[in-house]
């Protein structure tokens, strides 16, 4: 993608819908007259009263336990500098944005117009009762260390500037993971600091409580190396200043064990690594362009341990790792400060998380074949879903243990089930999609490719590495369109009515005719089929020209997946295709089928149906979790209707016994553990979150899946077929872009899957 081209994306993704990337929206019932005299007058006097007797009642009556302040004046923007407030605004909503899906605190972003110190702390200061917690944002060294000092001495709520303690937290976990891997001590270790802005200072203070001594420790301005004997030296340099008799970074490399990088780019040349002791731990984390490339690093020393600040590399020093799950946990405890026993905590929690098995979802969204602790793995990933109820805790224990917490936690289990909770609708099934699309990226059909809205996502699944678009339709107008969206790849273009594909024609006509001759299909009926495109893409998948296909954007459902199923057909042993839609809600994920082929399916098909679809959720790294639905609960009713799901839950507990399944359930005791557990202990549900629901017919379930959507406002993702024997699958009518390229994700792991089961198969 051309610069401009991304520079215009980024406008418009920041203006439409709507400008901005935040908004509030209310948490308690307004509808009726009596909603809004219990929400202002009259009935909000009473929680005023009882707040004006006792502050502390603020935290349960208002949402300031979970409100964090984003406060900048724009002076230090990362890779942007000094652009001013207004400015800065962006990056402050894009903080929110990322403590609501992380952690799910609402983060109110406030641009403060003065560089002046004791202005900026007198502002904060008196805003302060409206928050539970203060996150300073890209403020510039040395004010941002006065102002956190000053606003910690005078506030009695949690103040983190991030943009110190952030990346000090996280990399110092690495660091002491890395330690570990390179059979060193923290005490001992020669550190290299590349930079003395906040970010660094914050660091080698950090480094220094878990051992590291100041002796053993170089820092580097712009100027070199800062020197105990150099003249002027400001005061919030001369803790870190050395005595030893060295100006250059190159001098500093020498023997050194640690290198950390809080600089600019390519600034380390290999002569300078190969000078470093062995097994060097480098942490190159300039952005976007690190101290030293990490191909090359990893070219130059086989025994480097690296990391950078880039997601394209191992070993990500990423503040999402920290920033959220800290607030959480001080916000939690209703902790009067963040004091370095929390940060402290937060370090070891992450270092001790990089230890354990890694859940399959992560290696899934990760295109990992098997994450686990080394020289490739030394930090959490960020969309690792443990971060949530492992941070935290940790956090708030320190909080609890150092003398901070005025609401200390009781029950440490109930706290890590109500975190689980908050990782609700953050699009994680989405990242993992298109995270496990592009790591095998496969040729997929867009059969309808001659509409805009078709070709558009075409082009983001092109851009992103999520799949090779093949695209089909009348080639002046995709053409024409490309042009339009300036979406210049080299793709191939294949209009199946054109005469330039009379050889295909006849190929594929010939293997339909020979595989539906006893069907009413004559060849000459075969070659006009294949002039239409949905049996032409349906061929090329089927003969292997092409690993998958999507369609059905611009035509009804059954007159697309009539030459599917003639086309492509049924996988061995499957006797009914079905669909299944992911719905991703405030819940989590839910998976539903069958959404939109089978009428009235019986016992047998029912039970089919659902073991496809309990494979398609561990596709996508979730343990299934089966409830068979229906009008009735466990024998309540003798009607047949009930009596169906009755009979395909008792084949489901015969055939696959492992199966985690059970039924005949009404909705609400399926999706209510609580209300579940009490009326219904007996069951195999009992206890557990459902996360998927198998309807007894076609009504039932598109009926929910499209109310979900439209009420709710739900996201989908389908309808995914499952028993064919290739990866095609087809949207619904009029899909949205992001919905077709979601699409595109799933056929593309469709392939990958059944490419491994071949290879499987093969092996044997």
């Amino acid at each position: 993608m051309s610069k401009e081209k991304q520079r215009r994306e980024a406008l418009i993704y920041h203006a439409k819908p709507q400008p901005g990337k935040i908004k509030i929206v209310p948490t308690k019932p307004y509808s009726t007259q009596r909603d809004l005299a219990l929400a202002y007058s009259p009935g909000v006097a009473e929680p005023c009263l009882e707040i004006a007797k006792d502050k502390e009642n603020v935290y349960k009556y208002t949402s300031k336990g979970n409100l964090v302040a984003i406060i900048s004046n724009g002076t230090a923007v990362l890779g942007l500098g000094n652009i001013g407030p207004e400015a800065s605004k962006p990056v402050m909503e894009g903080k929110g944005l990322l403590f609501k899906i992380f952690a799910d605190i609402d983060g109110i972003d406030i641009e403060v117009d003065t560089e002046d110190v004791d202005k900026f702390i007198e502002t904060v200061k008196m805003i302060a009762p409206t928050f539970g917690g203060i996150n300073l944002e890209d403020i510039k060294a040395p004010e941002a260390f006065e102002i956190e000092r000053r606003l910690k001495e005078e506030l009695d709520i949690p103040v983190m500037h991030d943009d110190q303690h952030g990346t000090a937290i996280i990399s110092a976990a690495a660091l002491l993971n890395a330690l570990e891997l390179a059979h060193k001590k923290m005490e001992d270790v020669r550190i290299v600091i590349s930079g003395a802005g906040a970010a660094a200072v914050s660091c080698t203070k950090l480094y220094k409580a878990f051992g590291a001594r100041a002796e053993n420790i170089v820092m580097l301005d712009s100027k070199g190396v800062i020197r105990k004997d150099a003249e002027n030296l400001a005061e919030s340099k001369k803790e870190f200043a050395t005595d030893r008799k060295i100006d250059t970074l190159e001098e500093a490399m020498v023997n050194a064990d640690v290198f950390v990088g809080l600089s600019i780019a390519n600034i380390v040349s290999p002569e300078m690594l190969n000078s470093m002791a062995d097994n060097p731990i480098v942490f190159a984390m300039a952005n976007p362009d690190p101290e030293i490339d990490y191909n090359l690093a990893i070219d130059t020393r086989k025994d480097i341990i690296m990391a950078t600040g880039r997601s394209d590399h191992p070993n990500q020093v990423n503040n999402v790792l920290g920033f959220p799950f800290i607030f959480r946990g001080a916000l939690d405890v209703r902790a009067t400060a963040i004091n370095e026993a929390m940060k402290m905590a937060a370090v070891k929690a992450l270092a001790d998380l990089t230890k354990q098995p890694v859940p399959e979802q992560v290696n899934i969204a990760y295109g990992e074949t098997r994450l686990a602790f080394g020289k490739e793995y030394i930090i959490p990933k960020p969309f690792d879903q443990r971060l949530i109820y492992e941070i935290p805790p940790a956090v708030a224990k320190a909080a609890m243990e150092s003398g901070v917490a005025k609401a200390p936690i009781q029950d440490w289990d109930k706290y890590r089930e109500e975190l689980m909770l908050r990782s609700g609708n953050d699009n994680k099934v989405v990242r993992l999609l298109h995270g496990r699309a592009r790591t095998n990226a496969k040729k997929i059909v867009f059969a309808e490719a001659d509409h805009l809205d078709v070709l558009k996502a075409a082009q983001i699944v092109h851009e992103e590495g999520i799949a090779t678009p093949i695209l089909l339709g009348r080639k002046e107008i995709i053409l024409e369109l490309k042009k339009e969206l300036e979406f210049d790849a080299d793709l191939d273009i294949i209009d199946p009515m054109s005469e330039e594909f009379d050889e295909r024609h006849i190929r594929y006509a010939t293997k339909y005719w020979e595989s539906r001759k006893r069907s009413g299909v004559t060849f000459y009926s075969a070659k006009i089929k294949m002039r239409e495109r949905n049996y032409f893409g349906a061929m090329m998948v089927l003969e292997g020209d092409a690993d998958g296909m999507i369609s059905g954007y611009s035509r009804a459902y059954p007159t697309v997946v009539k030459p599917i199923l003639e086309v492509i057909g049924r996988a061995t042993g499957v006797k009914k295709v079905a669909t299944v839609n992911i719905m991703i809600t405030e819940r989590g994920p839910l998976f539903l089928a069958d959404t939109s082929i089978n009428i009235e399916p019986n016992a047998e098909e029912l039970a089919d149906i659902a073991q496809m679809t309990a494979n398609v959720a561990t596709t996508f790294g979730f343990d299934p979790v089966l409830a068979m639905l229906s009008y009735a609960n466990f024998g309540s009713s003798v009607h047949p209707n009930a009596r169906k799901v009755k009979e395909a839950v008792h084949i489901l507990h015969e055939t696959c016994p492992n199966l985690v399944v059970d039924g005949e359930i009404q909705t609400d005791f399926a999706l209510n553990k609580e209300l579940h557990e009490s009326k219904f202990p007996f069951s195999k549900l009992a206890g557990r979150k459902v996360n998927t629901l198998i309807f007894p017919n076609l009504d039932s379930a598109n009926i929910t899946y499209k109310l979900l959507k439209e009420l709710n406002g739900a996201d989908s993702i389908g309808p995914i077929m499952v028993g064919l024997r290739k990866a095609v699958h087809i949207m619904q009518l009029g899909a949205s872009v992001d919905e077709i390229v979601n699409m595109a994700a799933v056929a593309v792991i469709d392939a990958q899957e059944r490419e491994k089961r071949k290879k499987a198969k093969e092996a044997k």
